[in-house]
């Protein structure tokens, strides 16, 4: 009998020291495509928030990540290598574009190479206005 109290009372404090919710990094990546671990460059947009981080994996489907370095580092965000991806903060008064650089190595359907993706970080971009939708001028 005292087993079950025990159990109970490390749920009940499991429960009370688990945060009330997850946050989830929202897609912040746009038309990304795979890149083919094979000596090839891809170029990669990102769009982020002044102040929000964005966190992305780098494995796809039938690949196997053995390493990622950092090949150029942002120059006004923080980059931080997250296993087999990464994750980057943009600066509180993050204005115009970043960029950086990374060198994935390992394993594409059984063959072995690296690749290098660039990506580019902005803003997302602003809502349209209702002028924005009006026809030029004749």
């Amino acid at each position: 009998m005292s087993r079950i109290y025990l159990c109970v009372f490390f749920g009940m404090m499991l429960t009370a020291l688990a945060p009330a919710s997850a946050n989830a990094t929202p897609n912040c990546l746009h038309d990304h495509k795979p890149y083919r671990l094979a000596g090839d460059s891809i170029e990669w947009s990102m769009a982020i928030a002044p102040g929000a981080d964005c966190i992305q994996g780098l494995r796809w489907s039938t690949m196997q990540i053995y390493a990622v370095w950092v090949l150029e580092k942002p120059k006004s965000g923080k980059l931080v290598i997250v296993g087999p991806g990464f994750r980057y903060f943009a600066t509180p008064d993050f204005s115009g574009t970043d960029k950086f650089s990374l060198v994935v190595v390992g394993k594409n359907l059984r063959e072995e190479g690296y690749s290098t993706v660039d990506i580019t970080v902005s803003h997302p971009s602003a809502p349209l206005t209702s002028s924005d939708l009006s026809l030029p001028r004749s």
